[in-house]
């Protein structure tokens, strides 16, 4: 007799089909509500937090100390990064000096808030460096040969680049033949082969230990100055006219620069976003003060408006704009240079947008020709004459969003065209790049599993295409077979409290790597339902009891999850999404966040 099939897991609330086309599931298997259980009557915790944890693998005696994620006890010595020693040493030695000291930082988030640290580091200890910022459209990304001559011509001695380097063999030779030391703090997948530095920290090299890959390079360049206090600390350096820094005021730069950069925030980073978020709410950076101000966040920040608040008006200057604008910003003391840069910045955010949408619509159509009615292929690749390089990572995600599998979209101009992919869990993007650089195929390129970077000329565009479809066909196959919406539980609108949030928000900071905790409501009417914006769908659903809830589902319009709200107005629905709290005029509110929805039977919502 042959083996019996393993029995499907039943699908959340019956559904096996909801208006994404997903099959929804219970975060939980028979082994994880076990655990949830234990977690519950050994710690004495709500049942619904329980699940949350036991749903992001937390074991029955981590369920503590996960709750409480602390910078003293998940950071490891430093020294347990390659080359740290080394690069404390060399910026030691230039602080005792008072060597001139240069910075090259990435013209991303996570570039800005690790130049601002370092400076802010480094003007504790005496010095006082200049940072430049490559322009993104002009200059490309990571240090190149002219910035490296500006930078020697203006008396520098020591060259450290941030997020950045890893790849940089070419400038990083010229640093050294112009004799200027380098330090490399970075934390970009990494090649066999490095180029020569007098310290190249990177916990994702090949030979480092340390563990710490998932760290974003603001993290790194945190541990960085951590290890250049330490040093300086054994060389009697630190007085009474000279005092140690307080390197924990800082962490709302390592939040914003952590979150804004996407990695997974589980271990170290779930502790310096948390304790990030409580030194962000002393509103102490006169930077993010007016950034907040007018990003109109006036209650306590969450790692939702670091993402989609404070992160793209920072991005927007290295977009379209100045590139050292965020940096600016991050480093200014004077509240009314603040507020100039960031309304230049909220200006700017506002003219990305623009660009975005238009060419997004470009990108859309050529994805949906290339893919066909029934949308077959392992990969989304869109490019365009003339788009603007700025948005193209963002037209990427979008494209990611739209079709459910990895994208690029290419910015061309003339014959050489630069672009961005992202992914989806479970296919390796950076790596995939990066082979493609081995074959021939990309001038340049590389990245993370999720998100990568990459320079190609038009007449290899088809062989690029083609081989990215052969190269990531079965990871894309075998991710989007496993695509489902996992459930963390089911509420009600009346039991959609600031309590209940307050009690949930103990498991994070959430983002990726710890997702944040999703909830379905059954067959829950839509009591109204209209279009927001230019892509939102608003409304308000109604439970059996007559308590309601508002919910927003963002970039739902014309597609069909906002087609299935919209034209359920009156109806029941069974409707999942995450919750938020927000102070408006001085009171909080809660909402739904709509990640989908599936039609109910009228009779459950008795």
């Amino acid at each position: 007799m042959g083996a019996l099939a393993l029995a499907e897991p039943r699908a959340f609330l019956g559904v096996q089909s909801s208006a994404t086309g997903r099959v929804w599931r219970d975060r939980l298997d028979a082994r994880g509500n076990a655990a949830a259980l234990a977690i519950r009557q050994r710690h004495g915790l709500p049942e619904l937090l329980a699940r949350v944890l036991a749903g992001r693998g937390v074991g029955l005696d981590e369920a503590e100390s996960y709750l409480d994620p602390t910078i003293k006890r998940l950071m490891p010595d430093p020294d347990a990064l390659t080359d740290m020693p080394a690069a404390a040493a060399r910026l030691a030695d230039a602080a005792e000096r008072g060597e001139q000291v240069a910075i090259i930082g990435d013209y991303d988030v996570d570039g800005a808030t690790s130049t601002a640290l370092l400076v802010r580091v480094l003007r504790a200890a005496g010095l006082e460096p200049f940072f430049h910022i490559p322009d993104r459209q002009f200059e490309g990304y990571g240090p190149n040969v002219e910035a490296v001559r500006t930078i020697a011509g203006r008396g520098a001695m020591l060259l450290v680049t941030l997020d950045c380097g890893t790849t940089s063999g070419e400038a990083l030779a010229e640093a050294t033949k112009l004799g200027l030391d380098t330090i490399v703090i970075d934390h970009h997948q990494a090649p066999e082969k490095l180029p020569h530095a007098t310290a190249l920290v990177n916990p994702n090299r090949e030979d480092d230990l340390s563990r710490l890959g998932h760290l974003a390079a603001v993290g790194v360049t945190f541990m960085l100055a951590v290890a250049l206090v330490r040093e300086l600390r054994k060389r009697n350096f630190w007085n009474g006219a000279r005092p140690e820094p307080d390197l924990l005021r800082l962490l709302d730069l390592v939040a914003l620069g952590t979150v804004a950069d996407v990695v997974p925030l589980h271990g170290l980073n779930r502790a310096f976003v948390g304790k990030g978020l409580l030194a962000m709410r002393a509103r102490e950076n006169i930077g993010l003060r007016a950034l907040m101000d007018v990003s109109r966040l006036s209650g306590p920040p969450a790692p939702f408006h670091l993402g989609f608040l404070l992160g793209p008006r920072i991005n927007a200057g290295g977009r379209i704009g100045d590139a050292t604008l965020g940096t600016k910003l991050l480093l200014t003391d004077d509240p009314a240079e603040a507020a100039t840069i960031a309304a230049k910045l909220d200006r700017l955010n506002e003219e990305r947008r623009a660009i975005e949408k238009a060419t997004l619509e470009q990108a859309e159509a050529e994805a949906l020709a290339s893919l066909g009615h029934d949308e077959k292929g392992a990969i989304v690749l869109a490019s365009g004459e003339g788009w603007h390089p700025g948005v193209v990572g963002l037209v990427a995600a979008r494209l990611k969003e739209r079709f459910g599998r990895p994208a690029f979209a290419i910015a061309f101009l003339g014959q050489t065209g630069t672009g961005s992919g992202r992914s989806i869990p479970g296919v390796d993007l950076g790596r995939a790049v990066r082979h493609a650089v081995d074959e021939g195929l990309l001038e340049k390129g590389g990245g993370h599993p999720m998100a990568a970077g990459l320079t190609v000329t038009r007449e290899k565009l088809g062989a690029l295409r083609a081989y990215l479809e052969e190269h990531l066909r079965e990871q894309v196959e075998a991710a989007r077979a496993l695509d489902h919406l996992e459930i963390d539980g089911a509420i009600t609108a009346g039991a959609a409290t600031g309590e209940l949030c307050a009690m949930l928000e103990r498991a994070g900071p959430f983002g990726s790597g710890n997702p944040e905790p999703v909830f379905a409501l059954a067959a829950h009417a839509v009591a109204y339902a209209d279009p927001v914006g230019s892509a939102h769908v608003r409304m308000r659903l109604r439970a059996g009891d007559g308590r309601q809830i508002g919910a927003v589902a963002f970039r739902a319009l014309g597609r069909p999850l906002g087609d299935a709200l919209l034209a359920a107005r009156g109806q029941p629905l069974h409707v999942a999404g995450t919750l938020s709290r927000d102070n408006w005029n001085g009171q909080e509110r809660i909402e739904l966040r709509v990640i989908d929805a599936a039609h109910a039977d009228p009779l459950t919502a008795r």
